[in-house]
């Protein structure tokens, strides 16, 4: 399922694979009515029990047809030599003979019906089976679908936040006077607002400004990552800034490690600073926010409401659209990448 209510999100998806065969029963021997007893455990009951049930009857009808065969062929063979004896006795082996026949003739009856209910027993036990598994399959991508949508809507208005901080940050004063002042105490002011606003906003790693040449001049977090005077002119986040016309819009780089917050897994958001904080203001920097993708993505990946016959049969992953993870309820985020029927489509 694509996300594709904001233009941030235009290249994410959620995709959830669920495995929907369930390994067969490994032990027939104790009957049906044991297993039923068995599979029909009310905290494990779903369609996908009952498809497995089904499976299993057939087995037992067909094995059952087959014993029923082995019976009726062995009776034949008794038919047969019952009439020869009667044909080595001769006269007194004559109503021995007409026995002898009426057997075969039941043992050639027994062979149609068996024929019979072996052919339609199996046809109508498949069809069953196959119905139930389709059912299976479109409750269970109905319940998976619905989950999808729901993350999908908390993090499209989480980000959708996250692009409102930044878009009001780029406005305050003391981002704008020192991207236009461009003195040394009005970048200190600039950091010291950057720092209150990241006690208060725990979401982020760090809140950066950058000057028309993207080169940083402040930030908010030195005493971790001090990244004044590294130069992002060619990073998608500052480039996709300058290119808004107004200050409405905004700018963003997708998730990825990014070096100016050690490496971490970030989400970048940016928005351009224009002079005297008006919206339609020439632009004179550009303010970078990273955003702590992995404490949003991965919470929701792994506390999403699986039911226990899902667990060990479902992943839940976020993934553009090349595949790529960007969370994963088996923790391979940006290291590993996923094809799957219909993502195309999706997207």
């Amino acid at each position: 399922m694509s996300l594709v209510n904001s233009n941030y999100l235009k290249n994410m998806g959620i995709w959830m694979n669920s495995d929907m065969q369930l390994s067969k029963s490994k032990n027939l021997k104790n009957g049906v009515d044991s297993e039923l007893t068995l599979q029909m455990d009310k905290n494990n009951f779903t369609l996908e029990r009952v498809a497995e049930l089904s499976q299993m009857l057939k087995n037992k009808v067909d094995s059952a047809i087959h014993e029923i065969g082995k019976l009726n062929g062995q009776t034949q063979m008794i038919a047969i030599n019952a009439r020869i004896e009667a044909s080595r006795a001769g006269l007194a082996g004559k109503t021995f003979s007409v026995v002898a026949e009426q057997m075969n003739d039941l043992s050639n009856k027994i062979g149609i019906v068996n024929k019979k209910m072996r052919i339609e027993s199996r046809d109508a036990l498949s069809e069953l089976e196959n119905l139930i598994r389709v059912q299976a399959t479109n409750v269970r991508g109905t319940r998976l679908s619905d989950l999808a949508l729901t993350n999908i809507d908390i993090i499209d208005r989480n980000l959708f936040e996250r692009s409102v901080d930044v878009s009001w940050w780029a406005t305050d004063d003391g981002v704008v006077n020192a991207l236009t002042r461009k003195t040394k105490s009005s970048y200190d002011l600039a950091e010291k607002r950057f720092s209150i606003i990241l006690n208060s906003y725990t979401v982020y790693f760090d809140l950066v400004l950058c000057d028309l040449d993207g080169n940083i001049v402040a930030n908010g977090m030195p005493e971790n990552t001090c990244s004044v005077g590294m130069n992002v002119k060619n990073s998608e986040w500052f480039d996709s800034a300058m290119r808004t016309t107004n200050g409405k819009e905004f700018g963003f780089q997708k998730v990825s490690r990014n070096t100016l917050v050690n490496n971490e897994v970030s989400l970048v958001f940016s928005c351009a600073v224009r002079e005297g904080g008006y919206q339609h203001g020439k632009i004179i920097g550009v303010l970078g926010a990273f955003f702590r993708w992995e404490d949003l993505a991965q919470k929701i990946v792994k506390q999403a409401h699986l039911i226990d016959e899902e667990k060990h049969s479902t992943r839940i992953c976020i993934v553009d659209d090349d595949g790529l993870i960007f969370a994963d309820s088996k923790d391979l985020i940006l290291d590993d990448k996923i094809e799957f029927l219909g993502r195309n489509i999706l997207f």
